[in-house]
């Protein structure tokens, strides 16, 4: 796999759980009704994945 295939793979999967954790009660995933400290924590983690992702797509290749 390239470099740019991991980044994208980064970017989609970061995005997807944070709508996953940012969504989980009106889906139907919430144990407890309201945010947790689970959906930030999942918010979080995605929001890490997105910004590591579009780091890695941005950084210029170095000769």
């Amino acid at each position: 796999m390239t470099s740019k295939t991991v980044s994208r793979i980064l970017l989609i999967g970061g995005a997807f759980l944070f709508l996953l954790s940012l969504l989980a009660d009106w889906i139907g995933l919430g144990s407890y009704p309201g945010f947790n400290y689970a959906q930030y924590g999942g918010m979080a983690v995605g929001l890490v994945f997105i910004a590591y992702g579009l780091q890695k797509i941005r950084a210029k290749k170095k000769p």
